[in-house]
């Protein structure tokens, strides 16, 4: 039963942090064409902050911690090839959000040189690794 509530627990972080990632790269768009020192720029840097401390690094933290307690007790994950697989893009995953962290930084201190065309690009990042996780996770190919 209580594996249960882990797994519960486990989704529900990765659907919070997913969000976030979804939704901080539109933020940079937004940002981006409202350009330095605006009203709406101080506003999307109250945003961002909060978003990315908030929000997406208490999910990630929990979903990584949810989800190594289910390795530890479900997954034989010296011989299932398919968790390799999810492993490794989880671990990108996580960078990615790392990098999401960098760039937040740099809008906070007004130092953003990217255009708005780059974030709507970046932002087909998490959707690209989280169907291929899911598909992994799920279907369980090798």
């Amino acid at each position: 039963m209580l594996l249960a509530y882990i797994k519960a627990f486990h989704i529900i972080a990765i659907i919070a942090w997913m969000a976030g990632l979804l939704y901080l790269p539109r933020l940079f768009v937004y940002h981006a064409e409202a350009g330095a020192g605006t009203p709406q720029s101080e506003t999307f840097k109250v945003m961002e902050r909060r978003l990315y401390f908030y929000i997406i690094n208490p999910a990630m933290l929990a979903a990584w911690i949810f989800g190594l307690i289910l390795v530890y007790y479900v997954i034989n994950w010296s011989q299932d090839g398919w968790f390799h697989g999810k492993f490794l893009l989880v671990i990108l995953l996580s960078a990615y959000t790392g990098i999401l962290g960098k760039w937040r930084r740099q809008f906070a201190n007004d130092e953003n040189k990217r255009s708005p065309k780059f974030y709507r690009i970046a932002n087909e990042v998490p959707t690209v690794l989280m169907v291929l996780i899911v598909i992994l996770a799920v279907v369980k190919p090798f």
